[in-house]
């Protein structure tokens, strides 16, 4: 039988690809030093466990649930943005519940565009805003995030026949690959020209509470008037070490949190009450475990800069986010490296360009594994390189 012509627009994602690859060279004995995939490596606090887990072992926890959750879950994330942003969000109408972001992300492009819609998406960027955008049957158009530009794009060069043609824009900082960070003064502009062409404006936060050295990374949110024309995605996978769990929200426009909500109810049938339960904790409770945590990352992070410096590469030091980006050596391409790394030095790296045209020549590096493993992969490849 024929798949569906809108399946054409989707092909098996690089990870599943990789995993595959991986299977067969750890079944031939082979040690694998995974630096590809951004899946945190340290459990959630204990608190959180613990809720999970009491939760669980009540009889009345295992039914269906309501698909915005409970009413408290709602709160915590409307007290979380308080806290930690000063953003004000009705619990009511301004915050669902996702299972995780990214069948949010790509659920939106399903609520929200029409064929011949056109999405403005970050290149290099996280490929699920290109691929749940084509299979809606929009348009998309690329914004190159430049380096001269500290990895912003260049709001003003976007063609004004463009932005009137626009539906919806994707912004995501810190951002995934690229590790750069924006400022409430970038966001204030986005947010302006989003008022301006009537688009909506989508923020992906993964990683906003994974920061370095002192950097405080905004919500997009924190613009005045931003939910007029604004959504944020969020998660506790990156956030709070919950990646499996599959949890997080939407939050701002109400329209906008309403309309996924009615898809959502069509999709999914909510999730299990200790996850909605556990995450009340993670974001109620105590939240300085997450500075020691942090300080882990920036030691990590350290050695793999160190150990890319040693191999004459020119790296931007991140400030955020749980990764390296990194230019390969020359006479590579990014493919070509990251396979032969993998295969020759065991070391599994992802390529710029799985991200985008707009990765070309670069590699992304996770910091998700231990300060000697990482050690031991850029001793790999210093030897391997020669």
């Amino acid at each position: 039988m024929k798949p569906a012509a809108r399946m054409d627009f989707l092909a098996p994602h690089f990870f599943a690809t990789l995993n595959a690859r991986l299977a067969v060279l750890q079944s031939e004995g082979r040690d694998i030093i995974r630096l590809d995939e951004g899946s945190p490596d340290l459990p959630p606090a204990g608190h959180i466990v613990d809720t999970l887990v009491q939760a669980a072992m009540r009889p009345d926890t295992h039914s269906y649930q309501p698909h915005r959750g409970p009413n408290a879950l709602r709160l915590a994330w409307a007290g979380w943005y308080k806290s930690q942003f000063g953003v004000e969000l009705d619990p009511g109408n301004e915050v669902t519940p996702l299972l995780g972001s990214k069948e949010g992300i790509f659920h939106l492009s399903q609520a929200l565009l029409d064929p011949g819609d056109l999405a403005l998406v970050p290149d290099p960027g996280y490929v699920t805003y290109t691929r749940g955008a084509l299979f809606a049957g929009a348009q998309v158009r690329p914004i190159p995030l430049l380096p001269e530009l500290g990895y912003l794009p260049d709001l003003g060069a976007i063609p004004a026949e463009v932005l009137s043609r626009t539906k919806l824009m994707w912004l995501n900082y810190p951002n995934n690959p690229t590790a750069a960070t924006a400022t409430l003064k970038f966001f204030e502009r986005a947010v302006a020209l989003a008022r301006k062409y009537g688009f909506l404006l989508c923020h992906d936060a993964a990683y906003i509470r994974i920061n370095f050295d002192g950097v405080a990374c905004p919500s997009l949110l924190q613009v005045p008037g931003a939910k007029e024309v604004a959504v944020e995605f969020n998660t506790l996978s990156k956030s709070h070490n919950m990646a499996g769990w599959r949890t997080g929200a939407l939050l701002g426009n109400s329209q906008i949190v309403k309309t996924l909500f009615t898809l959502k109810t069509n999709a999914d049938s909510s999730h299990f009450l200790p996850i909605f339960e556990a995450s009340i904790s993670a974001l109620t409770g105590d939240q300085s475990w997450l500075e020691q945590r942090n300080e882990v990352y920036r030691e990590r992070r350290d050695v793999i800069l160190a150990g890319l410096n040693q191999l004459g590469l020119a790296v931007r030091k991140p400030d955020a986010s749980l990764y390296v980006w990194t230019p390969v050596p020359e006479g590579w391409t990014s493919e070509d490296f990251a396979v032969a790394a993998l295969e020759q030095a065991g070391v599994s790296l992802t390529p710029g360009t799985v991200f985008g045209p707009g990765g070309k020549g670069f590699l992304r590096l996770s910091i998700t594994a231990p300060i000697e493993r990482l050690q031991q992969a850029m001793e790999r490849l210093k030897d391997w390189l020669g």
